[in-house]
């Protein structure tokens, strides 16, 4: 059983559909509910929730940022060229124009966080295997 089965359900906010809109750009499932998509707001407030093992491709955000705010489950975020980080709820990341990363579940974990984002994303290749599982 994986933990924190809890946040499928959602725990502050809706979990939404399935991101199939982006699912070329994640391995495993995710789900994904816009909070915020107000074209007069230069950004975009999701919720994002990743089954376990569920992992996004490095990407870049370019003309913008990220932040992500964790709300359940556990999960992890990397930058290219540094130690992965271990997350839990409560934790936030602030991720820079330019700088190329990567965030999501634990193997055996569910996890949500809301990711309020500006600029234009440039997805790149999946974080293989190999990284991952050395986690």
């Amino acid at each position: 059983m994986a933990k924190f089965e809890e946040v499928k359900n959602g725990l502050i906010f809706p979990v939404g559909e399935k991101n199939d809109a982006y699912a070329q750009y994640f391995i495993g499932q995710s789900y994904l509910k816009n909070l915020i998509a107000d074209p007069e707001v230069n950004v975009g407030v999701g919720n994002v929730t990743f089954e376990p093992g569920c992992r996004n491709n490095w990407h870049i955000h370019h003309d913008g940022f990220q932040l992500l705010l964790v709300t359940g489950g556990e999960g992890w975020y990397q930058e290219e060229g540094k130690p992965a980080q271990f997350l839990t709820a409560g934790d936030v990341i602030v991720t820079h124009d330019g700088v190329k990363h990567w965030h999501g579940a634990a193997k055996n974990s569910w996890f949500e966080h809301l990711a309020i984002t500006a600029g234009t994303p440039e997805w790149l290749e999946p974080v293989s295997d190999e990284l991952y599982n050395q986690l």
